[in-house]
């Protein structure tokens, strides 16, 4: 895939699962996504922008391996009343978060669903508050205070109009080489880096895709029948739009659409 000026974003993210109807749940009740379809093993799950999370059902994949895959998928809220909301939402119905952090460009809360699937939900701040350097975008990882944004919470309602997948983050064995399929044939650029992780986004945006090997490093092409990440859609502008599938070099497949496409 040819780079370009125009941005390249996450349509959804789909995910073999065990338990369809425990984990499709999850997302309904928890995330509060939408139930788009359910036809025999598969849900759609999704809001006004379509669907985000695709569940596949195999029930006899094996649990989620620590190999290459799924670090976590991120959903981006339109704003950070949203995220407070959420926060209470869930602290209410007591969901266990995995972790809260400042990145400097944005405010993000973690858990996990119940297959183990990384989820992170997120707020950007105004893109003129994110320190550039070129490509290049300055993250932050520092505690988030929970009280303020307690403070700014809206009611929660469900994932609210404009949620949309922001990033996901993969697990790799080998960072050098994710950041070559990723420039290279996905077309975005590198944004930010670390010794054993990178960030790579598109128009701008401070990242679509990451990929560490923090569990991962030495990984092999991914084993067959487990549970955990099966696809990425990436929506491509119409002028570097190629219709087709990429697989990474971990076993990864990306789903690439025409945005122009999926809009209409």
């Amino acid at each position: 895939m040819a780079t370009s000026d125009a941005p390249i974003s996450i349509g959804q993210v789909a995910l073999t699962v065990r338990d369809l109807d425990m984990t499709a749940a999850f997302y309904e009740d928890v995330i509060g996504l939408g139930l788009i379809e359910r036809t025999g093993e598969t849900a759609s799950l999704g809001n006004d922008t379509g669907t985000l999370i695709e569940l596949r059902q195999d029930r006899d994949a094996k649990p989620l391996p620590k190999e290459a895959g799924l670090f976590h998928t991120a959903f981006l809220l339109p704003s950070k009343q949203d995220l407070g909301g959420w926060l209470i939402y869930a602290a209410e119905r007591g969901v266990k978060l995995d972790g809260a952090s400042h990145h400097g460009v944005s405010e993000a809360l973690y858990l996990s669903d119940p297959e183990g699937n990384g989820i992170e939900i997120y707020r950007d701040l105004p893109r003129d508050a994110w320190k550039r350097e070129g490509d290049m975008v300055q993250m932050t990882t520092r505690p988030l205070d929970l009280n303020s944004l307690a403070e700014s919470a809206a009611g929660w309602e469900g994932a609210p109009q404009g949620t949309v997948i922001g990033h996901v983050h993969l697990r790799v064995g080998d960072v050098s080489e994710a950041a070559r399929f990723i420039t290279r044939e996905l077309g975005m650029v590198q944004t930010f880096a670390q010794p054993s992780a990178r960030w790579f986004g598109s128009g701008g945006y401070h990242h679509h895709l990451a990929a560490n090997e923090w569990y991962s490093k030495g990984a092999n092409f991914r084993s067959k029948g487990n549970t955990g990440l099966a696809s990425v859609e990436l929506l491509a502008p119409p002028e570097i739009h190629t219709s087709g599938y990429l697989i990474d070099p971990w076993g990864t497949e990306f789903k690439i659409t025409s945005a122009q496409a999926r809009a209409a």
